[in-house]
Formats: structure tokens, C-alpha cells, sequence
């Protein structure tokens, strides 16, 4: 069986790597780093879709003669660690661990891969398309160097499509060749992906035009998870729930869900979204969204999908206000603008006799010694006396 394009097409070393030249041209730290032979630390690349992460973990393994193992922390776990580690073990020799995806493995399963990546007997190579301080645990993280991996530009992808055609003889004109690196967001796999499924459809013929889109229509949606179009998306969905737009929230939570966005990311901005955008206004609304959170997590895709549309639909439907975002906006101006302000003195506690000669506590009122509890009494520092922040 023939392996696909992108697969046939996969750079056997640096010379015929595309993009990246920010860490991989001449002079620049991971290129000098794989020539000595210096990996001294486990890596992290991160970056986008197609740039070139898995391809650079099995350059450098190559070079510098390791054992190479794959796997992803989508399905792999505990026991694959395992056997890794034991076949690092039995043949003595240099392994590299690469883990793609690897904010996919939850803390119990960092935990358990740091000890091995501590004592050598592996090296992590970890490919990741979030941001790793938010995704690794910082005992992982401290011991592995992170490299960042910029989304490739239509430059670089012309030239992987060219290095392609050349190789495998394929006819298409170069304002073709043009549209396929547009249509490809940035992304190599996807790129040759077009490039091949056209050339299936086109009989050996020249490739047409037709023949891209509709490859392109077919290879995948138009969604990056760290690039422009992530952004886009999230923000429709952000003012469509904030405009009270419920088939609008469905259908962009459903752009995110089909591109295969992590579940955690949409529930995180639809609770962030509960309290800037709802507040007090509807309660309920941030109680629903930390409840889909619980579902998102016990579930996962595909089954927690009804639950993000649920939440988005019932954000949406609830009654607005922005009075929480402001007032926290406003809290934090004047913190940043008056420093540390004391506290006044009758609302500090006083359980030592040297506080009370200070006048700590003096003078303050327990409010259920009055009427329904309610006492008229300054909490705010002099500075800020008569201060309103919540206007709701």
C-alpha cells in the first residue's frame, strides 16, 4: 500500500526542512544544538498544526543514532510509558520518547513519566499545540526546553508543494500551486493533502482550479488551533451569545467541536463568558456553565458535545449584564493607581493586647447587632472613601 504524499514527502534531515529557520537556520540554538549533538534537556516543541514538530523529533533522532519511540497521549498511558522505559533499559541505548500531543496526558500520567525523564534512562520529545505552561506540569516543564514553532508561510508551503510536484511528477501551474498553499491555513500536511487527493482526481491531467476547491472542501475545515481563524471563530461565538443569539451560539460552538477543538478550551471561555457578559444578572448562568465543565470532563467528545450546546444555548438566552467586568476593571485601575492602601484600622482583627493599643478593631460595628443585619460603617480605605464599583 502507498503511504500518502505527506508521508512520502517527510524531511530526512535539516537540508530539507522548510520553515522554521528562526530555530533551524544557520547560527540559530536548536540547529546548533542537533550538529554538537547537544540535547542536554528533553524538548517541547510548540506550535501549530503542520509545522513541522513531528518531523524535527525524528530529524534530530536520527542524527544523533537514538532509539525512537512514538506515541500519542490521545490513547497511550501508564503501561505504554512503561514499555518504553523497559526497551530503553534492555537495549542500553540512547531513547528519545517522542509524545505528541502531549498536554493530552493528564498530571497523574506527567507525574509518572518525570522520573524516568530525570534519571536519563529517556529523553521526552513532547509536540504540543497549546501553550505548555498551561498544559504541563512545571516539574516537566523546568526540565525540558521549550521551542516555539511558527505556523508556515505560503513561501514556505509553495516550496514543500514544489519539492512534492518535482518529485512525484505532478502538472499544475503555479497560480494553482498558489491557491493550494491559501487554502492549506498554514499547515503542510493539509497542503499536500490537497495536492495529492487533486492529482487522484485529475487523471494524470494537468490539475484545474475545480479540482483544488473541491479537494480542499473534502481534505478538512478551515480551523487552527492557535492561529487566526481560532480567534475568529471564538469571538463570533462571544458576541453572538452576547447578542442574545442562541442559533448563532450553536452553530459556532459546533465549528469548534467539528475542528476538534479541546472541549476544555469552549468550556473555559462559556464560563469566563457566564460572568463577564451575565453576572448576577442570571446567577443560574455560571452555576450551568460549571456544570457542563463537570460533563465535558467526565464524558469527553464525542458524548459531552449536547452539553457545550446546551450551555451556549442557555448563555445566550439569559438576561445580560457586563456590571461584574466593570467593576473588576474598575477595582484594578485604582488598585494600580493607589498601591497598597491600609486597611482601616477598625476593621482589622486585634487578637493580641499590643493590636488593641493600637487601636485595631476599635470603634467597628457587628452588623447583626443591628436590623437586618445592615450597618453603615466605611469599608474602604480613606483614599477611596464613598467608591462605587457595582452598580447592579
Amino acid at each position: 500500500m502507498n503511504p500518502p504524499l505527506a508521508y512520502r514527502m517527510r524531511p530526512q534531515n535539516l537540508n530539507e526542512f522548510v520553515g522554521q529557520e528562526h530555530l533551524v537556520g544557520k547560527d540559530k540554538p536548536l540547529k546548533i544544538a542537533i550538529e554538537q549533538n547537544n540535547l542536554s534537556s528533553s524538548i517541547i516543541f510548540w506550535g501549530p498544526p503542520g509545522s513541522g514538530k513531528t518531523t524535527l523529533a525524528k530529524i534530530i533522532s536520527k542524527h544523533i543514532q537514538a532509539q525512537f519511540i512514538s506515541m500519542s497521549a490521545v490513547n497511550a498511558g501508564k503501561a505504554d510509558i512503561q514499555k518504553a522505559v523497559n526497551k530503553a533499559k534492555l537495549f542500553n541505548k540512547k531513547t528519545i520518547l517522542f509524545l505528541d500531543e502531549i498536554h493530552r496526558f493528564n498530571k497523574a500520567q506527567q507525574d509518572f513519566l518525570l522520573p524516568y525523564v530525570e534519571s536519563g534512562i529517556i529523553t521526552l520529545i513532547g509536540a504540543t499545540t497549546e501553550n505548555p505552561s498551561f498544559e504541563v506540569i512545571s516539574a516537566l516543564l523546568s526540565r525540558s526546553r521549550v521551542f516555539v514553532l511558527n505556523r508556515l508561510t505560503e513561501q514556505n508551503l509553495i516550496q514543500i508543494l514544489n519539492n512534492a510536484i518535482k518529485k512525484e511528477s505532478i502538472q499544475i501551474s503555479n497560480e494553482n500551486i498558489q491557491l493550494i498553499s491559501q487554502l492549506a491555513n498554514h499547515d503542510a500536511r493539509s497542503a499536500l493533502n490537497i495536492l495529492e487527493l487533486a492529482n487522484q482526481l485529475s487523471n494524470q491531467q494537468p490539475i484545474t482550479k475545480q479540482l483544488i476547491l473541491d479537494s480542499a472542501q473534502k481534505s478538512s475545515l478551515l480551523y487552527d488551533k492557535t492561529g487566526e481563524e481560532h480567534y475568529n471563530i471564538i469571538s463570533a461565538l462571544h458576541k453572538s451569545m452576547r447578542d442574545s443569539d442562541p442559533d448563532a451560539a450553536v452553530y459556532w460552538t459546533m465549528r469548534m467541536i467539528e475542528a476538534g477543538e479541546d472541549p476544555k478550551y469552549i468550556i473555559r471561555r462559556l464560563i469566563r463568558f457566564a460572568s463577564e457578559d451575565i453576572g448576577n444578572a442570571d446567577p443560574q448562568a455560571l452555576q450551568t456553565a460549571v456544570a457542563a465543565k463537570q460533563a465535558v470532563e467526565f464524558l469527553g467528545y464525542p458524548e459531552c458535545d449536547t452539553a457545550l450546546i446546551q450551555t451556549a444555548i442557555y448563555l445566550a438566552r439569559a438576561k445580560k449584564s457586563n456590571a461584574c467586568y466593570k467593576a473588576t476593571i474598575k477595582a484594578r485601575q485604582d488598585i494600580k493607581a493607589t498601591g497598597n492602601l491600609p486597611v482601616p484600622l477598625h476593621l482589622r482583627n486585634a487578637p493580641t493586647q499590643l493590636m488593641k493599643d493600637l487601636d485595631y478593631g476599635k470603634g467597628y460595628k457587628y452588623a447583626h447587632n443591628f436590623p437586618d443585619a445592615k450597618v453603615n460603617q466605611e469599608h474602604l480605605p480613606e483614599e477611596l472613601k464613598g467608591k462605587k464599583y457595582c452598580k447592579e
